[in-house]
């Protein structure tokens, strides 16, 4: 087997249970085809670093439940006695759009009963914390959408509130926080918000330099991504001076930039296929900033819109106009109940 099949096989295995159920389990073959779509000289640089950032960044649903289950008994979350924490938490149900916090507690759930013997449903009590649990945070609107009307409405005049989420990128949290903290002012409630993640990913473009998503140095050459920069922005794009040193998820500079640029011309290539794109819509993923949002964070029930559009853009049966591009992670049906925008988070 050559590189390139150790490599494809590599990618297929890591993402193997991405929709399980919904989609057929990814082959090789179907890597290598969306492979296919870059550029030819690229594609073995490109594979080379695509697999080493995805086995770092593509949450299955073991992952999440492990850490779920390690918060159970996490000292500074539950204390001494977590069976008696957790059955006076609060659960909050209160996502306005998409279905990540129900899965979510239903993983909680099954955590909280094999580790404590305790039913979530019988969970909750006055005084107890609160809990708000989804998947990823990304630019953090979502869980400023659930949570403020909660905080005014709902919430008692003082409590914890523990945000729980797999995945955060830093400037999202630093709105919600600024965001929540300005409303609980307003409220003249006493409530402490506090985050918990597996995983951070630095995105804020004060620390550009040391991001973790995907923030080009330059644009590339090409006819479509010029075509794009050329668009007027309210916020244009601001390029990064390359690293001496890897910065995870990535491998090294080099393989980060490969990425980058493969990524921002596939992306500008699809977006010039859509004949009226929203703004937001941007070749690195969905974002009202520069040439995207970045992020290579996917789960196994969804791949975000924040990722680049290469990633999750597309119908496989399609074979022109504007979908006519095969994606690798194809996002849930845009009309179903967890439809193309249970990860939009702008």
């Amino acid at each position: 087997m050559s590189e390139r099949d150790d490599l494809l096989a590599s990618v297929a295995n890591e993402i193997r249970t991405y929709r399980k159920g919904d989609l057929p389990e990814p082959t090789p073959e179907h890597v290598d085809r969306w492979l296919h779509q870059f550029t030819p000289a690229q594609q073995l640089p490109f594979l080379r670093e695509f697999e080493h950032v995805i086995k770092q960044t593509f949450f299955t649903r073991k992952n999440v439940k492990d850490f779920l289950r390690s918060l159970v008994t996490n000292q500074k979350l539950a204390g001494d006695d977590p069976s008696a924490y957790w059955s006076s938490a609060n659960f909050l149900n209160i996502q306005q759009n998409g279905q990540s916090q129900k899965e979510m507690l239903k993983l909680f759930s099954k955590c909280l009963a094999d580790e404590c013997s305790l039913d979530l449903d019988n969970c909750g009590e006055a005084g107890g914390d609160f809990i708000y649990l989804d998947d990823v945070m990304f630019s953090g609107n979502r869980v400023g959408n659930d949570l403020e009307p909660w905080i005014v409405n709902d919430a008692p005049q003082s409590a914890t509130v523990h945000v729980i989420v797999a995945a955060l990128h830093s400037g999202g949290s630093y709105l919600v926080d600024k965001r929540l903290k300005a409303v609980i002012a307003q409220s003249r409630k006493k409530i402490a918000v506090k985050y918990w993640r597996a995983l951070e990913i630095e995105n804020r473009k004060l620390y550009k330099n040391s991001s973790g998503v995907l923030w080009p140095t330059a644009a590339p050459n090409v006819a479509e991504v010029q075509a794009y920069m050329a668009l007027p922005a309210k916020f244009p794009f601001e390029p990064r001076q390359p690293s001496a040193a890897a910065i995870q998820p990535f491998s090294s500079e080099a393989g980060r930039q490969v990425l980058e640029s493969e990524f921002l011309i596939a992306g500008a290539k699809i977006r010039a296929m859509s004949e009226n794109p929203k703004q937001s819509m941007r070749p690195l993923g969905f974002s009202p900033f520069g040439v995207g949002f970045g992020s290579m964070i996917v789960t196994y029930r969804n791949c975000p819109n924040n990722c680049p559009l290469a990633m999750w853009w597309g119908d496989p049966e399609a074979t022109s106009g504007a979908l006519h591009w095969y994606p690798l992670l194809q996002r849930e049906g845009y009309s179903s109940a967890r439809n193309i925008f249970d990860d939009l988070t702008l």
